[in-house]
């Protein structure tokens, strides 16, 4: 593939760690403003030049970072309903402050497939042993400028701290429903197999038409889709499961249908990112109401079973050459099961790779589709960015941008390094997320100098804009 150099140019800095950028218009203007939403509970917007605050919900957020700083809670998902500049409704998605519990599982998880009980856990007494509940709440901007919470669409109890999704929220441009990128969970392996459990909500991609208007006061916090109330089970649809974790969906109009793009963050071999175009959204009540009859498949992503393109493997050092390593397939009866069924990648990057012109990854952040014309060699691509690199001599860490193209007869396509002519000095560049404008004409960056959410004010946005040098 055609190699690409492009120029990041300052939006904003010394901002907190930037979980979401994207642009609305408000009501009342008639250009977009850039809004950047923060780990730690902040959303600002940028109007003409200057960087404003919008809301701050950071009273609202459980407290982050308590074992080390690292952190995967916190405020995760913004979305503008498409009538925001009438109607002025939006959605967040964060970790509620409170709702801390001691966690699913005492230790860490790691499947033994000589151990058939390791391979059959089940989460037990889901009332009192889960890590925190996520909330997913309709937000209204009053004509006094404020904005005011208006109601409670989802509250989730999570079994673990991580795998809760960022940039969670989207409105499907096809379907003007609301989006929700649920993660696994947590932990690592999936130690209950939530996502590929219909009846789970962990691990799915879920459509919810919030034009229902459907009050519950406090609703209750659910693991299940079984356990929602029916009026909400009703305002739900799902779009995919086999969800490990995910930075978002991007959706990308071609003629009168939509290309859908949405990554797959990798557990230890690699990362991968999907594209389909048809999908049947299933209606929760049709598989909570066995009187409807047996569901129709749901497009998969095959997670747990696979990770990407491989099934899912333990990895270990080898004891005779530290340079190598020995794979075991984690989840082999369940690999075969869906082998058949499950959506094969567009493209998948490694977390070691050896050839010169590609890169060994950490974590995929970020997928956008690029309709732009100012950088011509990436219009009608999908662009992806990774956390850090991890090479050894990778010092200090640096993310990485690339791109691929969706191939005319569908197979697996490859990608290539994007080039970004920015001295960051000696400061870290944590490649964190990544955004676009209302009609993907425009990208935006999302860096942070520590993975720490605790280390503040490391945040800078950046518009890639093309390279005239």
């Amino acid at each position: 593939m055609r190699k690409i150099q492009v120029t990041l140019r300052p939006v904003v800095s010394q901002i907190n760690l930037p979980t979401v950028v994207k642009t609305a218009i408000l009501p009342g203007d008639s250009t977009e403003s850039i809004f950047i939403a923060t780990q730690v509970g902040e959303i600002f917007y940028i109007r003409n030049g200057s960087l404003r605050s919008f809301l701050d919900i950071r009273p609202r957020i459980l407290k982050l970072g308590a074992n080390g700083g690292y952190d995967e809670r916190g405020l995760l998902g913004l979305a503008f309903h498409p009538e925001f500049y009438y109607n002025c409704l939006f959605y967040l998605h964060y970790s509620a402050a409170g709702t801390q519990g001691p966690g699913a599982l005492p230790d860490s998880f790691t499947p033994d497939p000589c151990d058939p009980s390791t391979l059959n856990l089940r989460w037990k007494n889901r009332e009192t042993q889960y890590d925190h509940i996520d909330t997913v709440e309709e937000w209204i901007l009053q004509h006094n400028g404020q904005p005011q919470k208006r109601r409670t669409l989802l509250n989730l109890r999570r079994p673990f701290s991580n795998h809760n999704g960022v940039n969670s929220l989207t409105f499907s441009p096809e379907t003007r429903k609301l989006v929700l990128t649920n993660g696994d969970g947590g932990s690592g392996y999936d130690p209950f197999n939530l996502s590929q459990d219909n009846m789970e909500i962990a691990g799915k991609i879920i459509e919810m038409d919030v034009d229902k208007n459907t009050f519950i006061n406090n609703p209750p916090a659910a693991t299940r889709f079984d356990e929602l109330p029916v009026p909400i089970q009703e305002t739900l649809t799902v779009m995919a499961k086999g969800v490990r974790n995910i930075p978002g969906i991007s959706f990308q109009r071609f003629y009168n249908q939509y290309m859908k793009y949405v990554g797959n963050v990798g557990q230890d071999l690699e990362e991968a990112i999907y594209s389909f175009v048809q999908y049947k959204p299933i209606p929760v009540t049709q598989f909570t109401q066995a009187s409807l009859g047996k569901t129709e498949p749901f497009i998969n992503l095959g997670w747990r079973a696979w990770e990407g393109a491989f099934p899912t493997s333990i990895v270990r050092s080898c004891s005779g050459n530290q340079s190598l390593d020995e794979k075991t397939i984690a989840f082999y009866n369940e690999a075969i099961k869906t082998s058949a069924s499950r959506l094969q990648p567009l493209t998948t990057y490694f977390h070691k790779d050896p050839r010169p012109d590609k890169f060994g990854g950490t974590a995929l952040t970020g997928v956008q589709a690029y309709m732009g014309y100012e950088i011509p060699a990436l219009t009608g691509s999908v662009v992806f960015t990774d956390l850090a690199r991890r090479e050894a001599s990778q010092s200090p860490a640096r993310g990485v941008l690339a791109y691929t193209r969706v191939r005319a007869d569908g197979k697996q396509n490859d990608f290539s390094v994007i080039n970004t002519n920015y001295n960051f000095g000696s400061q870290s560049a944590y490649y964190v997320s990544l955004g676009a404008n209302l009609d993907q004409t425009r990208l935006y960056l999302g860096v942070y100098g520590s993975t720490k959410v605790t280390d503040l004010n490391q945040g800078t946005v950046f518009e890639i804009i093309p390279s005239f040098t």
